[in-house]
């Protein structure tokens, strides 16, 4: 549904007062509804989204290897061979990794284990390049994307194709569920759930990049912050996701 106009002023003065610099966007499907005043100064530029690289990343490599069966969700690790350097145990499953904090990084050991590919490779070849992602890369270690990326990724997911190019319908189905029972916190493949509908990814401090989507109300929201504050991303989200849902 389409962010209204006073819903769009609203968050537009509450990052405003909280932190100027920071650039954000709300969409659905067809892209941008409403964005900062600071996103379209952007431009071409580049920002550090490390802290996403999670689900930039290793979430959606994981998924085109898991859609084409070179991997099993709930195969134990020892089943790929030598897998000692992803630094997991070989009883745990790619299952476990999704919904673990900490599991990033095993997974994208075992992505390129599995492959023979480092994940920047995997991720440009099989993701990025696909979606229209073509500036979205590593320089030094640190996953780097415009704006218009982030954008691109984010407007797919709520409009996937059954098969094919990028990131599928299933994947991104079975991901955005609850997949830890009773446990908690509740976690899905490598997102996690947020109030209104939505799923979150973000990075582990306040001053981080945060991404948002709702299939159910076919919105996504994104946070580029650029200084610390422990409750503008609490706000955004609920502004962009109020309790009521679209209207």
């Amino acid at each position: 549904m389409t962010l209204l106009s006073d819903q769009a002023d609203d968050i537009r003065a509450l990052v405003g007062s909280a932190d100027p610099g920071a650039v954000w966007a709300v969409g659905g499907p067809d892209g941008v509804q409403a964005q900062s005043d600071g996103a379209a100064a952007a431009g071409d530029a580049l920002f550090d989204v490390g802290g996403l690289a999670a689900v930039l990343a290793v979430w959606p490599v994981v998924g085109a290897l898991a859609d084409e069966g070179t991997l099993g969700l709930h195969t134990p690790l020892a089943a790929y061979g030598d897998v000692a350097a992803t630094g997991a145990p070989g009883t745990a499953t790619v299952h476990h990794l999704l919904t673990r904090a900490d599991g990033a990084a095993a997974l994208a050991r075992l992505a390129e284990h599995l492959s023979g590919s480092p994940l920047a490779e995997l991720a440009a070849t099989r993701v990025w390049h696909p979606l229209g992602m073509t500036r979205t890369h590593y320089a030094d270690g640190v996953l780097h994307a415009p704006l218009a990326d982030l954008v691109r990724f984010l407007s797919h997911l709520l409009a996937p194709p059954e098969t094919g190019v990028g990131i599928t319908r299933a994947w991104t189905a079975q991901s955005l569920r609850i997949r830890t029972g009773e446990l908690t916190p509740p976690r899905g493949l490598l997102w996690h759930p947020a109030p209104h509908g939505a799923w979150s990814h973000h990075a582990p401090t306040p001053a981080g990049p945060a991404l948002w989507i709702s299939p159910r109300h076919h919105r996504w929201a994104l946070l580029l912050p650029t200084t610390p504050h422990p409750h503008l991303r609490t706000a955004f989200r609920d502004r962009a996701f109020p309790p009521t849902g679209p209207r």
